[in-house]
């Protein structure tokens, strides 16, 4: 018999004669603390996140690629790394085909071993989506794929996302109930709240230590 096998016969035995717990789970002691009207959700979500030095902004639907042209200006940023394939991708290329002054974009469209060292050292910002956010903690929700993979928000020095106001949440509670989580998990999900900081090393707070040490969420209002 392997050593699997003994370690489960083992457990097995351990559980004779025992009765199960009841699930007493009370889903009210983690959504009704906090909940929030639609009206706030934006606010709190913004303070949350400005406390621990993200930077937002409200724009529309339209005008966000103009908004986003004028920060990487205001930074000296000249190119942008995007996912070309995604919807709001396609938006940008769209509002900045016919802007000659418009920033330069590389996609993220190669395999990463055919151009790590240029990711790593010569893409100063990125762009994503969001799959939402979290009001109760000040968080952005990331659900990287291969269209749109988790080094373009983890690598770049700044990262850039994009955030409607409609989906901002209450609680993950029910983003989970939201998207069927129970069902199915995502792989990779990302909890993101600020840029990346340590205080590691002789308790100094340092940012952009493990990750983009800029975070500058656009949040699209509701028309």
């Amino acid at each position: 018999m392997s050593a699997r096998e003994n370690i489960l016969r083992s457990l097995r035995a351990s559980l004779e004669g025992t009765t199960p717990l009841v699930d007493n789970f009370d889903e009210a002691l983690v959504t009704v603390p906090w909940q929030y009207p639609a009206s706030e959700r934006v606010s709190r979500l913004r303070q949350l996140m400005e406390t621990v030095h993200t930077e937002v902004h409200l724009t529309q639907g339209a005008q966000w690629p103009t908004l986003l042209a004028e920060l990487l200006a205001a930074r000296g940023i000249e190119r942008l790394l995007v996912a070309p394939d995604t919807a709001h991708g396609r938006q940008l290329a769209s509002a900045w085909a016919d802007q000659a002054d418009a920033p330069k974009t590389t996609a993220y469209d190669r395999p990463i071993e055919a151009w790590k060292r240029e990711l790593f050292d010569h893409t100063p910002a990125s762009l994503t989506g969001t799959l939402g956010a979290i009001a109760a903690t000040g968080s952005l929700i990331l659900w990287p794929d291969a269209a749109e993979p988790r080094l373009m928000s983890l690598v770049p020095p700044v990262h850039f996302a994009l955030l409607k106001a409609s989906e901002i949440f209450n609680n993950l509670y029910e983003v989970m109930q939201r998207f069927g989580w129970a069902s199915g998990m995502p792989t990779n999900a990302l909890l993101i709240s600020g840029p990346s900081k340590t205080a590691d090393i002789e308790q100094v707070l340092a940012y952009g230590a493990h990750g983009p040490k800029d975070l500058v969420v656009l949040i699209l209002e509701d028309q």
